[in-house]
């Protein structure tokens, strides 16, 4: 019997144990968890409660990553508390335990709310639940329902406020650039924290609400596009040669009647006269090529 608890502890087989809410965790930390466990023992039972399907099995609480290193140190049974809760109420308390462990990627922890509330539980169970304030459950479960996954995972970082974020969500683009200058007015943003949210701000404008964006597929190449492509690129190329050859034709025509004009004395006279004695070098050179 545990003292701290009142429960009764027994060894549970571990091939009898379903996880029912699976979550992944960092390598590192878990590899850590089992080196301590091989090293001192299990220093905290795991939790699980009977499966109601399967008479003889049973569904894990929490306590993932304690099984999973038993298992991996080839261990067949393991220390459990035994608690009497339906599918739903064992599942909340696994989603609870998982906020107050603070062991898992917060961007998990935030839609664990959303998951909570779709199961019909009100914010203010929900904060009561989770510890944490009325106005960020109730701002992380705005932010959710509008599939903002950019801005979760931005006040999951801790780069936004969620009170921010928020108002992000629901602004247009002038509203958007408005949110970020009152939050700068207040201290809330600075530094590279605004530089951080005003990328991600660009971002979504850019790309979506949404963390990957799905980009629509290339119409393929048929052999008559490629021939259609090749064929207007040849004809570009003609119509350059063609404006060449003319642009070509007027130049020499040009160059040839300055050329018999500067024969003529008279008018070269004129020009001197008129302080018109001197030209362009690149245009004395093309009318008396070879001149130094």
């Amino acid at each position: 019997m545990s003292e701290e608890t009142g429960q009764t502890v027994a060894f549970i087989a571990i091939d009898r144990i379903t996880v029912v809410n699976p979550r992944s965790r960092p390598k590192r930390s878990f590899e850590e968890m089992v080196d301590s466990i091989a090293a001192v023992g299990l220093k905290k039972p795991i939790t699980v409660t009977r499966n109601r399907d399967h008479g003889a099995g049973y569904d894990l609480v929490c306590g993932q990553g304690r099984l999973e290193a038993f298992r991996l140190l080839g261990e067949k049974t393991i220390p459990a508390f035994v608690v009497d809760l339906d599918p739903q109420d064992s599942l909340i308390a696994s989603l609870v335990e998982n906020f107050a462990r603070r062991q898992l990627r917060g961007i998990d922890l935030l839609h664990d709310i959303g998951a909570m509330k779709q199961r019909g539980h009100a914010e203010a169970e929900i904060t009561r639940m989770t510890g944490l304030s009325s106005e960020y459950v109730k701002g992380i479960i705005h932010l959710i329902e509008k599939g903002e996954q950019r801005l979760l995972q931005s006040v999951e970082a801790g780069i936004v406020p969620v009170a921010i974020a928020v108002q992000i969500a629901d602004a247009d683009d002038i509203g958007v650039q408005e949110a970020l200058q009152q939050a700068y007015e207040r201290n809330e943003l600075r530094g590279k924290r605004l530089l951080a949210a005003k990328r991600l701000v660009d971002r979504r404008a850019k790309y979506g609400n949404a963390l990957v964006s799905h980009l629509t597929r290339k119409p393929k190449i048929s052999s008559m596009s490629l021939v259609r492509a090749y064929q207007q690129d040849t004809e570009r190329k003609r119509m350059l040669i063609r404006k060449a050859e003319a642009t070509k034709a007027r130049l020499l025509l040009i160059t040839a009647a300055m050329r018999e004009m500067l024969r003529d004395e008279a008018l070269v006279e004129v020009m001197q006269q008129e302080g018109l004695a001197t030209m362009p070098k690149v245009l004395s050179d093309r009318i008396f090529p070879g001149r130094m």
